[in-house]
């Protein structure tokens, strides 16, 4: 058989949960049947590049699409897309964005267009009264609907696609072998990173607003105040870290915080901590916290996050509008576990890679000769 190119339409291919999802399954497919390729619109080198062009993909790139000149994207996607015919399956990942990239697909005749949504809000202002606006347009343009969890399909397709079972839930799944919580790991790496007799809390994510950092240093000043061998282990980079980094400074937390900039050894950095803390706005799912999960890691997240992330009842859902005082207390009363292997709960509740990659390759091969074979010269 041929082999299969899918393309996915994002804006970037950086460390960030929909971007690592879309790089835990591509890991796993069958390369030699499926192949991704990815059309983005960061014109930045991405922190998955390198590892793309390795695995055998390859990676366009587009202008932007902007509010002030909408119609150079336009123009530049729907060129793509006659001068790129061997496409027959588009999987985008852009919410409700993807009306534009798969309205010119269908244009030029490319017979599977996915929209895949991971997250479950819109954003405020402007950009989320458009995304509102094009939500219900993704219908007559998109031959199948994925979701990372429930409320992001209903967010995004309606309650009612999701009744009808034309959502498929796309799970973001992690290689669970890779992070069964190992205690001489644990011990190595908390040496290396001079953590020994530390209590330490980690968070894993883009330095974003959504990602709500600024109320996480609030929460960790709290726990140093009740706790001096607090320490907080950051890992990732973005737009309001150097903010993020000026307010330590202020509340004299420099010694006591850790940036750790982009990592690829995240599995083995989650050993180290003690306490995992997700105070996200909102998420899709949150893959990270599975990830967390998967070493045995108690975790304490915001309320916003959607409740099938809790797979090992590890996880403490607070809400943004509780005190300081209380998500520190919480907090501080997770930390006193002992770790225990999770593979099997991950496994269990559909979260390892495996089997999850095998029903992604199935749905792209019966698809395609479902819907593609009759385009094919």
């Amino acid at each position: 058989m041929k082999l299969i190119r899918v393309l996915n339409i994002l804006h970037s291919m950086d460390c960030g949960g929909a971007e690592t999802m879309i790089m835990n399954y591509y890991r796993k497919i069958d390369r030699n049947k499926i192949q991704f390729d990815f059309l983005l619109t960061n014109v930045n080198h991405c922190d998955y590049e390198d590892e793309i062009l390795e695995l055998g993909g390859v990676i366009y790139r587009i202008p932007l699409l902007t509010k002030k000149e909408p119609w150079v994207y336009c123009k530049a996607i729907n060129n793509f897309f006659k001068e790129h015919k061997e496409y027959k399956i588009v999987h985008s990942h852009t919410t409700s964005k993807s009306v534009i990239p798969l309205f010119y697909a269908k244009k030029n005749r490319i017979p599977v267009r996915i929209a895949h949504c991971h997250g479950s809000k819109s954003e405020s202002g402007v950009n989320g009264i458009i995304r509102s606006a094009l939500r219900p347009l993704l219908k007559f343009v998109t031959t199948d609907y994925f979701a990372c969890s429930k409320d992001a399909g209903i967010y995004l397709f309606g309650e009612n696609y999701f009744n009808l079972g034309k959502i498929n839930i796309i799970k973001n799944p992690v290689d669970s072998s890779k992070y069964v919580f190992n205690k001489e790991k644990r011990l190595k790496i908390r040496r290396l990173l001079n953590l020994d007799n530390r209590f330490v809390i980690g968070h894993v994510g883009r330095f974003h607003s959504v990602k709500n950092h600024t109320f996480l240093i609030d929460v960790f000043n709290e726990v140093h105040k009740k706790n001096s061998n607090a320490m907080l282990v950051l890992i990732g980079t973005g737009t309001e870290q150097e903010r993020i980094k000026e307010k330590v400074k202020r509340l004299k937390l420099t010694s006591s915080v850790e940036f750790l900039g982009l990592r690829n050894d995240v599995a083995d950095l989650l050993q180290a901590i003690d306490v995992f803390v997700f105070p996200s706005l909102y998420e899709g799912l949150g893959l990270v916290t599975i990830e967390a999960q998967a070493t045995g890691l108690p975790c304490v997240i915001s309320d916003t996050i959607p409740k099938e992330v809790n797979i090992t009842g590890l996880v403490k859902c607070l809400n943004l509008n509780d005190s300081i005082e209380n998500w520190a207390r919480k907090i501080i009363e997770s930390g006193n576990i002992e770790r225990q292997n999770t593979q099997v709960e991950i496994i269990k509740y559909g979260y390892d890679i495996s089997k999850n990659a095998e029903w992604l390759q199935e749905f792209y091969l019966k698809n395609y000769e479902r819907l593609a074979v009759k385009y094919i010269d």
